[in-house]
């Protein structure tokens, strides 16, 4: 019984250890992490030491209470630093944490139609678009075409081109408008000073 569950438990706990291993490919080696014989040394300051044995790098680490780090894995010998290896991650997180905070998402918003629209529909949909634009928003147009308004597809460009003429002040065309199956598709996106 005890063989049994040992030869099912076995492969799940290699399989376990793999996925750990993969997940830690992405991060740097550092100390006794780093398998090579020799390495480049760079010293906190910056300066390079030059070339030596990987223990004796390891041992220059932690004299200093610091971590040896593998920063340039594929250079001959490979490049490793002296540095704080946990204050350099939380630096790292927050670069990114505050490059995410300025990074502006563009959303696209869409407005439907179809090629008989009433004047005062059209309006309304431009004032809805117009709203779309003023908060940052790409804006996609589409006239959809049912049974036979399939031939004719000049009414729809006629519609659009009224619908750039009520936005012109709030917005430009990014892509000009094009038929995609039975819908005529345009983009519109906000207008730069």
């Amino acid at each position: 019984m005890c063989c049994l569950l040992a030869g099912i438990l076995y492969p799940l706990f290699v399989f376990v250890i793999k996925i750990r291993r993969c997940s830690n490919i992405k991060e740097l080696q550092i100390n006794e992490e780093i398998r090579e014989r020799e390495v480049r040394l760079i010293d906190v300051d910056g300066e390079q030491v030059g070339v030596m044995p990987t223990k004796k790098a390891v041992d220059m680490a932690y004299s200093k209470k610091l971590d040896l780090v593998k920063v340039a894995p594929n250079a001959k010998p490979p490049v490793c630093r002296i540095m704080d290896y946990g204050k350099y991650k939380y630096e790292l997180a927050k670069r990114e944490k505050e490059a995410r905070k300025n990074q502006k998402v563009i959303n696209v918003k869409e407005v439907r139609m179809t090629p008989n629209i009433e004047e005062h529909d059209l309006n309304v949909k431009a004032r809805r678009a117009i709203e779309f634009l003023n908060n940052g928003d790409k804006v996609k147009v589409s006239v959809r075409f049912r049974g036979r308004e399939m031939g004719h597809t000049d009414a729809g460009k006629e519609v659009l081109s009224r619908f750039t003429e009520i936005i012109g002040e709030n917005g430009t065309i990014d892509r000009r408008p094009r038929l995609e199956g039975r819908n005529m598709i345009m983009y519109m996106v906000p207008k730069t000073d």
